[in-house]
């Protein structure tokens, strides 16, 4: 069969994309002269506070290269000894880091059902059945994802009850945000939807996410309960996320920050997201999955369908016992990347 030239940008990740053009001319301005290594420089201190303002109060930022060590950097810090994580049995630290919490931090994963991504407040209950047995691992720190790795979202109530839950046990909260700005633009009420979504509900610790939304190879811890962040510091070289040229990560960041770009770029790849579905829905129905609430598509694809449209415009399966695949958009997803996959998945559906 003959199809259309495929899209210029296809729809396996966000992570597939480019670094956006503002973020290449930030790391330009500041490859002039020389700066300290490590973060001793005015780029990082201007972005140290850019994050305090955009969380509304004084927080620990530590800059870091990639989303698996800016999470085992975050859960490192927030462990105590002999302590384990509950995670949902989705979650990217679970699935997608090839092991690093455990073999890095020497932690347990304790992992909880959740068919659609999210970790309810029970299974904190359940998990905390072990506090005081000294045969099991020590549930210390709660790790949820927002958005969820099946695009879901806990909602400002959902994520309250977890640290609430979690705190009356003694535990600590991360929130694995690689994808928390489009969670945020998803909630449309701006930065102050982050500070409701985060700092008002009581999570510790963040893993803040830049990469997957036109960054270049830059991610940041921020710590809300800052007692968590004096042994970061030390914690951070050892899991090898110190930077010597951290100018370059910083200089990432202000930009990113400023004006709002954060929430311009990861709301646009919703909207193609939602744009996507709707014409994928017109081929396939139902079979298009669920409308999406950020930037990932879940469609249900026979592999007659499946198998000459990925090698015509490469995306991932997701879960292939139910035949569940996923297509995401990004920040440089344009109308027309979205029409012309649709041109190809309609000549095979038809």
């Amino acid at each position: 069969m003959l199809l259309p030239d495929p899209p210029a940008c296809a729809f396996a990740s966000d992570n597939a994309a480019g670094a956006h053009p503002d973020i290449i001319e930030a790391i330009q301005r500041a490859n002039h002269g020389h700066a300290l290594a490590y973060g001793d420089d005015v780029h990082t201190r201007s972005c140290e506070q850019a994050f305090n303002e955009l969380f509304g109060q004084p927080v620990t930022t530590l800059l870091a290269l990639n989303g698996t060590g800016a999470n085992v950097l975050a859960m490192g810090a927030a462990l105590r000894t002999a302590e384990a994580v509950l995670c949902s049995e989705w979650s990217h630290i679970n699935l997608d880091e090839t092991g690093a919490p455990e073999r890095i931090l020497g932690t347990k994963l304790l992992t909880a059902p959740a068919p659609d991504g999210r970790l309810s407040p029970d299974a904190i209950d359940t998990a905390a059945r072990d506090i005081g047995v000294m045969h099991h691992a020590q549930p210390g720190l709660v790790s949820i994802t927002q958005a969820t790795e099946w695009g879901t979202l806990y909602s400002t109530d959902d994520i309250a009850a977890i640290c609430d839950r979690a705190h009356a046990h003694g535990m600590r909260v991360h929130l694995d945000g690689a994808r928390l700005a489009n969670a945020v633009a998803a909630a449309g009420k701006g930065p102050d939807g982050l500070r409701d979504m985060v700092v008002a509900t009581g999570v510790d610790v963040v893993s803040f996410g830049g990469t997957k939304n036109g960054l270049l190879g830059a991610e940041a811890v921020v710590f809300i309960n800052r007692d968590l962040a004096h042994r970061a510091i030390y914690l951070r070289k050892q899991v090898n996320q110190l930077a010597s040229k951290m100018r370059f990560i910083a200089a990432q960041f202000s930009t990113y920050l400023e004006d709002d770009r954060w929430l311009t770029w990861a709301g646009h790849a919703n909207d193609m997201a939602l744009r996507l579905h709707h014409q994928a829905q017109q081929i396939l129905g139902d079979q298009a999955g669920p409308a999406p609430q950020v930037n990932s598509v879940f469609p249900t694809l026979v592999p007659e369908i499946a198998t000459p449209l990925r090698d015509w415009c490469f995306f991932w399966d997701w879960d292939r016992s139910t035949d569940r695949y996923r297509w995401m958009t990004a920040w440089d997803t344009t109308s027309d990347d979205v029409s012309r996959f649709c041109e190809g998945l309609a000549a095979l559906a038809a």
